[in-house]
């Protein structure tokens, strides 16, 4: 299993407090790190909350270790140097365009079959909530469309027609619903990541019966990374309803 990896962002108030893992995007891609979410971090440490703001390997690392290093880095929650201030009940995982497949595939894991990378193995913390920024949140049409320039295809080391065995263990859509209440916040003008990837989920979601919700606000792809956009705005006040 992959180490953990990310930084703690801890609050003035001491004890345990409501935490957010934070999952960065990038389409899998090397280059791209947490340090995309710092000013967000920083913006949720500000309001009181634990945050822990992760990283894992690109899809370039091979099948299956983006999803393992992801699920090693969710469960230092349980392990980690902090782990006695994480609010086991309170507990928000929030991703970012690939990093929300990641959250969601994180909040998922309960779904998963034995055997599965990223199976839980023993003691696993059910997130309270679950957040999709502008989420690759349907695999399989997200393949067929080249989002990313092909990166749905690396990160699963092919099509969903030759590899359907890892999309089914990867695909949001395929492994809805969540442990807990979805909560889907998309630009209206995303052009890096369609609207239609939010809505395949919200379908898909509610068909089981789950708790899903979707925002759509004003803005494209990138105002969730900012603090004063209306898109964290919704994302607050989602962690404000959930977690308080």
């Amino acid at each position: 299993m992959p180490d953990a990896s990310g930084e703690w962002w801890l609050p003035t108030a001491d004890g345990p407090r409501p935490t957010v893992v934070l999952v960065h995007g990038g389409y899998w891609q090397p280059g791209y790190d947490r340090h995309l979410e710092d000013r967000l971090a920083a913006d949720l440490r500000g309001r009181g909350y634990l945050v822990w703001n992760i990283d894992y390997r690109p899809a370039s690392a091979g099948w299956p270790q983006t999803l393992l290093s992801a699920g090693a880095a969710y469960d230092d929650l349980l392990t980690g140097r902090y782990a006695d201030r994480v609010d086991r009940h309170r507990v928000a995982v929030v991703g970012h365009s690939a990093g929300g497949q990641l959250a969601l595939w994180l909040a998922s894991r309960h779904r998963l079959p034995r055997g599965a990378p990223g199976a839980p193995n023993g003691r696993w913390l059910r997130p309270t909530l679950v957040v999709g920024q502008a989420a690759v949140a349907a695999l399989i049409p997200a393949a067929r469309e080249q989002l990313g320039g092909g990166a749905v295809a690396e990160l699963c080391g092919g099509s969903p027609t030759s590899r359907p065995e890892r999309y089914a263990v990867a695909d949001p859509v395929e492994l809805a619903p969540a442990s807990g209440p979805a909560v889907l916040i998309h630009g209206r003008a995303d052009d890096v990541v369609p609207l239609s990837q939010s809505t395949a989920y919200e379908r898909a979601a509610r068909a089981t019966g789950a708790p899903i919700e979707l925002h759509v606000v004003p803005g494209g792809h990138f105002e969730h990374l900012d603090p004063g956009s209306v898109a964290c705005h919704v994302l607050r006040r989602t962690l404000t309803q959930h977690l308080r």
